[in-house]
């Protein structure tokens, strides 16, 4: 019943058109933002077909005899329309299992899409992985704020806010990345963790110009400085601030306190969610405590996400579910 299609280039029209349609995925999975990174990764996506008829997406990279569910993006899995019941989705799986066996691949590694990100309930695929015998291998915590629902920010937090209104900053929503990347982003980050950010400036800016309703700047400046500045991604359900830093005077101006506040009771008060993203390092081992202590103050809250390896020989579990 099932047909399993490795992704081309002549796929492109049919895979982005499934996705802006799907009940679970987000922009993160149009081919335009996957492979601003291809040089990076082994792209081995595949398509499930149900007859002639697309009814499942999976965005991956091939690493040996490994498949990522991308390592590239920040969650992943199967996509799928809200007319796919949990039947199909666990049959469609391990379709995609068995023949991920038969092309060598030993292993599926899979990080699952938050439920905070699905348009309709989508949790058939992490029923799938229940029944292929999947181990969880990681599981990370989000700080998100319901928005409907929004808790009151704490005493220091709202102390903070108006040392951003004393200090009399602003607040600009503007495609300047390149100012934000040199003067802030990447000084901090080199300073405090020896690192860069996940995405070059070029990367950034190219990513702005194919989803420029996706993804939204906003830069804080000081006396006519700039001193702080967010990147956010926006998808249909949810804001997400996918890069944040500010200069060392951050404390004292209340650069960031300010301009979240800004961004939580103006920019995306009419959003459902407001995902501050991770605080784990060490593969969800340890949690940085200052980091999610500054994210709780805003009145946000614990969702996991959850990674997951199978061994596609297990392919053949799913073929005895049904009664």
């Amino acid at each position: 019943m099932y047909t399993i299609k490795k992704y081309n280039i002549s796929h492109y029209d049919q895979w982005n058109e499934f996705v802006a349609e799907s009940k679970n995925g987000t922009f993160l999975f149009h081919r335009d933002f996957m492979e601003y990174h291809s040089d990076r990764f082994q792209d081995f996506s595949l398509l499930v077909f149900q007859e002639k008829k697309l009814v499942a997406l999976l965005p991956a990279n091939r690493v040996e005899n490994v498949l990522y569910s991308h390592q590239g993006l920040t969650y992943g899995g199967l996509v799928y329309s809200d007319k796919v019941k949990l039947s199909s989705v666990i049959t469609a799986f391990g379709a995609v299992l068995r023949y991920l066996n038969e092309n060598s691949i030993e292993k599926l590694h899979v990080k699952l899409i938050p439920a905070i990100y699905h348009k309709y309930p989508s949790d058939e695929f992490n029923y799938a992985l229940f029944l292929a015998n999947a181990k969880l291998v990681r599981r990370d915590s989000l700080c998100v704020i319901e928005m409907l629902n929004k808790l009151p920010f704490s005493r220091s937090r709202r102390g903070d806010i108006r040392k951003g209104y004393n200090n009399k900053l602003l607040i600009i929503e503007e495609p300047k990345f390149e100012l934000f990347w040199n003067e802030i982003l990447i000084p901090n980050m080199q300073n405090k963790h020896e690192v860069k950010p996940i995405h070059t400036v070029e990367e950034i800016i190219a990513l702005h110009q194919k989803f420029p309703n996706n993804i939204r700047h906003f830069n804080v400046y000081h006396e006519g400085k700039i001193v702080a500045g967010t990147t956010v991604f926006i998808t249909d359900r949810v804001a997400h601030p996918q890069h944040i830093s500010g200069n060392k005077d951050k404390n004292k101006l209340g650069s960031l306190d300010f301009l979240y506040n800004h961004l939580i009771t103006e920019v995306f008060k009419d959003v459902k969610y407001f995902d501050f993203g991770i605080s784990n390092e060490e593969q969800g081992r340890k949690l940085n405590e200052g980091i999610i202590f500054w994210k709780e103050s805003f009145g946000a809250r614990t969702i996991v996400q959850d990674f997951y390896d199978v061994n596609t020989k297990d392919y053949t579990l799913l073929d005895h579910v049904f009664v």
